[in-house]
């Protein structure tokens, strides 16, 4: 099902997440939250740009978005989609300027900074914990929509 993605301006933006159980319920969430990334051309979302405020997020990032054969390579084993529960940074190395765009933004990409690389921890929609690092475009997708569930557009 597609959903109404929220638009700058909306509270529900500015709504820090809620961290979850995994449920069958969130998981049909998480489908429903994908259709929607996709029919909008986007490479990931997160539950507050839905109007929900569970700590979700999903993401899809074509490995040819990589910017270089390294990082290619290093997230070539990422599996996608990846749908993330209650996701955290635990690490973050090499800091860096860049610019970004959001399905809730209207406009052309803002300017914001992120970092290289990221170890990460959420929960699978399998109910399985996990930990991993990610560099390039993926750690900066996923950085994103950790400030979403935040409550922090770009």
């Amino acid at each position: 099902m597609i959903l109404k993605i929220e638009k700058y301006g909306s509270e529900k933006l500015r709504v820090p997440a809620q961290k979850v159980a995994v449920t069958p319920e969130l998981v049909v969430l998480a489908e429903d939250m994908l259709e929607t990334m996709y029919k909008a051309k986007g490479v990931g979302l997160a539950a507050e740009q839905v109007g929900r405020t569970e700590a979700l997020c999903v993401i899809d990032v074509p490995l040819s978005c990589e910017d270089d054969e390294e990082t290619k390579m290093f997230n070539a084993g990422v599996e996608q989609p990846l749908v993330m529960f209650n996701p955290e940074i635990v690490k973050q190395a090499e800091p860096y300027e860049t610019e970004e765009s959001c399905l809730s933004l209207l406009g052309g990409p803002r300017k914001t900074r992120r970092f290289q690389k990221i170890k990460v921890r959420w929960q699978t929609k399998d109910f399985q914990p996990r930990i991993k690092t990610f560099t390039g475009y993926t750690a900066q997708i996923i950085q994103h929509e950790i400030d979403h569930l935040s409550g922090i557009i770009i």
